[in-house]
């Protein structure tokens, strides 16, 4: 069988803008078949999450309720980048806000691990995900109006545990943990 080839696109409407993301209609033609049919897909901002790791490799995490599942969990910071941001900043203004805690080399402490697409067969964007090193406490966090937050430092050590009992179960945060593991298993 020959390989996939892309769709074309015939036509492209908006359906909806909802803040965080846009929702799409677009009219595609398969190549191999010639059929025709609509898809959704979500166009969303670039995002980012950090892992802040403090001198002595505790991460700097947070607890903060999800719509999702419907309950509060155990995070590394993130968010969406703004309109003129690089992603490595927003990750530096995101770390900043939700903890109060940034690097102490200040953008040269921040390191991109690596960048993925979060769910390709309706999202157009990418997250990015940094880590950042040294970090330190600078002021309190300072949370967005819809957020409720709490800091905790976390052992860097007991995270894959964490993960494996379902405590950290946000799929984008685990990806962040992985390029962590990755990273360091090609300098050894």
């Amino acid at each position: 069988m020959p390989s996939p080839e892309p769709f074309a696109t015939l036509d492209s409407q908006l359906v909806g803008d909802y803040r965080i993301f846009e929702l799409w209609t677009d009219q595609v033609r398969n190549p191999r078949n010639g059929r025709e049919r609509d898809f959704y897909r979500l166009a969303c901002p670039e995002w980012l999450n950090v892992i802040p790791l403090t001198s002595d490799d505790q991460v700097v995490m947070i607890r903060q309720y999800r719509s999702g599942p419907r309950r509060i969990e155990l995070e590394i910071p993130g968010g969406m980048v703004d309109p003129g941001e690089t992603p490595a900043g927003a990750a530096i203004r995101e770390l900043l806000e939700e903890t109060g805690y940034a690097p102490k080399a200040g953008p040269e402490g921040m390191e991109l691990l690596g960048a993925i697409e979060p769910n390709p067969a309706i999202q157009d964007n990418r997250c990015h995900s940094f880590l950042a090193h040294n970090c330190e406490k600078l002021g309190e966090p300072q949370p967005e109006e819809m957020e409720d937050l709490t800091v905790e430092l976390v052992p860097l050590a007991e995270v894959p545990g964490l993960i494996q009992n379902g405590e950290i179960s946000h799929a984008l945060v685990v990806v962040a943990f992985t390029w962590l593991w990755l990273k360091e298993q090609t300098i050894r």
